[in-house]
């Protein structure tokens, strides 16, 4: 799945050490406007490798992330996780150029045309 919003918050750094050792997670928190009312939405990097993917982010950047949706249960109590496995910044399209006001709009044909279609 793919979410895209605007990073709006980075979390602080969870660090810890488990059976396969050290490990890194970080939270980070997209505004979507899919629904066409802003949400919020918490998600995570998990790994070096993509809490460095989020580093090279700012916050105010429009970003595109691919999901992993995954709930578990622990002493009768449900949890989900929302894990982002890529991130990438979108580009913002290019703004039109500008065209001087004084450009004059021509509609009549040039000398030697008629404006006959056939």
């Amino acid at each position: 799945m793919e979410l895209q919003g605007t990073l709006i918050e980075k979390r602080p750094l969870f660090k810890g050490t488990g059976a396969r050792g050290d490990w890194v997670k970080q939270e980070f928190i997209l505004e979507t406007k899919e629904s066409g009312y802003p949400r919020k939405v918490c998600l995570s990097v998990f790994g070096e490798d993509r809490v460095k993917e989020l580093d090279a982010l700012k916050i105010g950047e429009t970003v595109k992330a691919s999901i992993n949706i995954e709930s578990r249960e622990y002493n009768g109590r449900w949890y989900t996780d929302v894990r982002a496995w890529r991130l990438e910044k979108v580009q913002e399209d290019a703004a039109p150029p500008d065209y001087p006001a004084s450009a004059p709009i021509t509609t009549e044909p040039d000398e030697g045309e008629d404006d006959l279609p056939f």
